[in-house]
C-alpha cells in the first residue's frame, strides 16, 4: 500500500477511536529500523504510524551533517517507495519538537507539504508534534492554533502535548512531579482555543504520569483516570462522546491493564521507542558474541565476512525489531485491523 492519504489516515484515527485501539507509533532512525517497523505492521496485520524526532533527522542525515530537515525529507521519500510493497497502511509523522527548533523542522516540512498540496500531490508527513510542555500553557495554545491554520492549509494532523512527559527524550529532560499530570481545566483551555476540528484535525498527548526511558513494568506510576476525567468534561461541553483523539507517550514500563485502559478513554497513538532500540539492538550484541572470532580479525587471522558483512547481524536486528512491532500492536489491540483487509 501506498503512505496513507490524508483521508485514509483520518479513517484509521476514528477506527481506532470508536473500536479502542491505537497504532504503535514507531521512533525509526535508519533504513533498517524504518524496514523492521514495516515488517512488523505487515506481519501483525496493522496499520501503523512511523516517527522521526529531531534528533532521528538529524542523525539520518549524517551524524556529521546534523540537518534535520534534510533527514526527514529523505527518510520520509525512501518510505513512500518501500511501503507500497507491504499490505498495510502506514501513516508517516514528526516526534517532540520544542519551540527552538520549530523554525529549523516542523515549519520548513509544513512548507513542502504546503508546496506538495498546490501540486495536486498528497503530504510528505501525515502529522507534526508540536512539544509545547516546556512553556507556559497559553503560549503553547497559541503556538499550537497557529501551527493548526499551516497544518490543516497542507492536509497534515497535528499533534500538541499538554502537560510534561517526565524523563530524557534527545537531550530534553524534564523532571518527575505534579505537572505530570495534565488537568481538566488545562483540557478545556485546550479545546477553547484549537476547538475539536473545525480549525483542523489535532490529537493531544495529554499526561497522565508518563516518562520517557527506560523503567521495570510498575515503576511508572500512571493514573489513565485522568484521560477519561478530561474526555468526559469536554464531552459535557460540547455534547460530544469522547471528543478527543488522545496519543501516549513515554509507555515504557506500563502495565499492560494500565495501557488497555488509556484505550478505552480515547488513546489512537502510542509512542514507542525505548523497547524498539532494544530489540534491534539485542541480536547484534548476541551475533557479535557468537561470533566473535568472525567479525574481528583475530591474532592476524582475516575473519569471516559472512559474519561480519552488516546485512548478516542487519537481518537479525530487523527480525528482533519487527517482532516487538507485532507485540506492541498486540498489546495495543491493532493486530488484524489494518483498512486494506
Amino acid at each position: 500500500m501506498p503512505i496513507a492519504s490524508p483521508e485514509v489516515y483520518a479513517e484509521m484515527l476514528d477506527r481506532a477511536k470508536a473500536g479502542a485501539f491505537a497504532y504503535p507509533a514507531i521512533n525509526v532512525t535508519s533504513s533498517q529500523s524504518l524496514n523492521a517497523a514495516l515488517r512488523g505492521f505487515a506481519e501483525a496485520e496493522s496499520d501503523g504510524i512511523i516517527q522521526v524526532s529531531t534528533g532521528g533527522a538529524e542523525y539520518l542525515s549524517g551524524p556529521t551533517v546534523k540537518n534535520m530537515v534534510s533527514g526527514a525529507v529523505s527518510l520520509a521519500a525512501y518510505a513512500h517507495e518501500v511501503a507500497k510493497n507491504y499490505p498495510v497502511n502506514i501513516a508517516l509523522h514528526t516526534d517532540h519538537c520544542p519551540k527552538d527548533k520549530l523554525d529549523k523542522y516542523v515549519r520548513p516540512l509544513l512548507a513542502i507539504s504546503k508546496e506538495r498540496v498546490a501540486r495536486g500531490e498528497a503530504p510528505l508527513f501525515q502529522s507534526h508534534m508540536w512539544d509545547g510542555s516546556a512553556v507556559p500553557l497559553d503560549e503553547n495554545l497559541d503556538i499550537a492554533a497557529e501551527l493548526l491554520a499551516e497544518a490543516a492549509a497542507a492536509h497534515v494532523v497535528l499533534e500538541i502535548e499538554v502537560g510534561v512527559v517526565g524523563g530524557e527524550e534527545d537531550g530534553v529532560e524534564n523532571a518527575i512531579n505534579h505537572k505530570l499530570y495534565t488537568t481538566v481545566e488545562d483540557g478545556l483551555a485546550m479545546v477553547d482555543k484549537l476547538g475539536l476540528g473545525e480549525k483542523g484535525r489535532y490529537m493531544a498527548a495529554l499526561t497522565f504520569g508518563n516518562v520517557h526511558g527506560v523503567y521495570k513494568p510498575g515503576n511508572v506510576k500512571l493514573r489513565p483516570e485522568i484521560l477519561k476525567e478530561i474526555q468526559d468534561a469536554v464531552g459535557a461541553r460540547t455534547g460530544k462522546e469522547k471528543p478527543l483523539s488522545l496519543v501516549f507517550h513515554g509507555g515504557s514500563g506500563s502495565l499492560l491493564s494500565e495501557i488497555r485502559e488509556a484505550l478505552d478513554y480515547g488513546v489512537v497513538k502510542m509512542n514507542i521507542d525505548t523497547d524498539t532500540q532494544y530489540a534491534f539492538t539485542r541480536p547484534v550484541a548476541d551475533h557479535m558474541f557468537k561470533n566473535y572470532d568472525g567479525v574481528l580479525k583475530v591474532d592476524g587471522e582475516v575473519g569471516n565476512k559472512k559474519v561480519y558483512d552488516p546485512r548478516a547481524w542487519g537481518k537479525a536486528a530487523e527480525e528482533g525489531m519487527a517482532k516487538r512491532v507485532a507485540h506492541a500492536c498486540e498489546d495495543l489491540r491493532s493486530t488484524g485491523t489494518t483498512l486494506a483487509k
